[in-house]
């Protein structure tokens, strides 16, 4: 026998019938404090008001109408993105990974309009995560996720993660674009350093390789900036984001300066559902908050709040977090035992979290959260500290 649903995720035995703020309620009544928040999704945690009440009143005009018509709502949420961004133009779509697929499409042919054709290459980083459809699992490069699909797709290669030389070394003829996130993610928390992005943005201007980011988990203020690169003081050519964007809302998107986004006339690239007038309302909603005077301030404000208590646990307890790592609200603690081990006692003190690579527990709260919150969540894992303190298993995995 096998589920009704196929059996790609190992999911744990809740099941969530309502949320508030950062805290999350199963059917049977126990409450957890979500520092998950959907994989960095839920930006404005769950049942924001305003989020709520935009959703509810677009579904309750019109969903969908496809892009064969004007959408205002999209007009109105890329105009913003275009106000607060260094891009030109915007292109819409579903989730992170149809944003990647599409940022290297527009890579490649904004190189084939400006005269090289023969630039289709992409130049990605050791450690990186770009998605699951075929040609972004290439882009990823993990032979764990490319097992049974067969010959991976062409025109990806991988160099160390903040390695300014290696990328100059991988430069060719044929390279088309530069791709990376400005904080690796699924890998364990890794960021690229300012002067690594600054170098490479340098590299690019010399050689006309186009600098493409990927911000899905990155962006819409998760860093405590509305985009993580704007830390460096940089801008790509081109850039992707999803996650946050919508709140919870599937949406993704594009964007991309004039040079890049010129090429992408009437047949070149579409999407069904992408940008209709139900998830841009989502979107608009969540931008109406993060953009709010004040509110990234606030997110700094609570990013440094947890910085301050998780530093104090990981002094109080180095046999279990070896450090941590992250900047704003996307955190992680670095573990000494299995991190599915410290993830399980978290679980069990009411705290939801998420790993990642490097034996990494992964901290991703909505950006919303209260200062209580934040002490909450901290004494929760001090509480899953004293639970596995007397364990015997040690591996920890080398820091890269």
């Amino acid at each position: 026998m096998i589920s009704p649903i196929m059996p790609t995720y190992k999911r744990a035995d809740l099941a969530f019938e309502q949320g508030e703020g950062a805290w999350l309620q199963t059917s049977d009544g126990r409450r957890f404090l979500d520092f998950a928040a959907g994989i960095a999704t839920c930006s404005l945690g769950h049942a924001h008001p305003h989020l709520v009440e935009a959703i509810a009143r677009q579904a309750g005009r019109v969903m969908h109408v496809s892009n064969l018509f004007r959408i205002p709502q999209g007009e109105k949420l890329a105009e913003r993105l275009v106000a607060n961004t260094f891009a030109d133009s915007v292109f819409f779509c579903n989730s992170g990974a149809e944003a990647n697929e599409g940022m290297v499409k527009m890579a490649r042919r904004a190189q084939m309009l400006a005269g090289h054709p023969e630039r289709t290459d992409i130049i990605c980083m050791d450690g990186a995560f770009h998605g699951r459809t075929l040609a972004m699992l290439a882009a990823t490069g993990n032979p764990k996720y490319l097992e049974g699909y067969g010959q991976p797709v062409s025109g990806f290669s991988h160099v160390p993660f903040n390695d300014i030389d290696a990328v100059r070394a991988a430069i060719t003829p044929q390279t088309a674009a530069v791709m990376l996130e400005p904080i690796q993610g699924e890998s364990g928390i890794k960021a690229a350093s300012p002067e690594f992005l600054r170098a490479l943005r340098a590299l690019c201007d010399e050689t006309g390789v186009l600098l493409a980011l990927d911000e899905v988990q990155t962006g819409v203020g998760r860093t405590g900036r509305l985009f993580a690169h704007q830390w460096a003081g940089i801008a790509p050519d081109i850039m992707s984001t999803a996650k946050g964007l919508g709140g919870g809302f599937p949406i993704g998107a594009i964007l991309a300066t004039r040079k890049v986004a010129q090429g992408m006339t009437p047949g070149t690239h579409g999407t069904t559902f992408g940008g209709n007038p139900l998830a841009c309302a989502a979107a608009n909603a969540v931008l109406d908050v993060v953009l709010a005077p004040g509110f990234l301030d606030q997110v700094c404000a609570r990013a440094a709040l947890l910085d301050g208590l998780l530093d104090a646990l990981v002094a109080d307890a180095p046999d279990i977090f070896a450090e941590r790592r992250g900047l704003g609200l996307l955190i992680g603690l670095r573990c000494v035992p299995p991190v599915g081990d410290v993830q399980e006692a978290v679980l069990d003190a009411g705290l939801l979290c998420v790993t990642a690579g490097d034996n990494v527990l992964r901290l991703v709260p909505p950006l919303t959260l209260s200062e209580d919150d934040c002490r909450q969540a901290v004494a929760r894992l001090a509480h899953a500290v004293a639970t596995i303190k007397n364990s015997t298993s040690t591996v920890l995995e080398p820091a890269q």
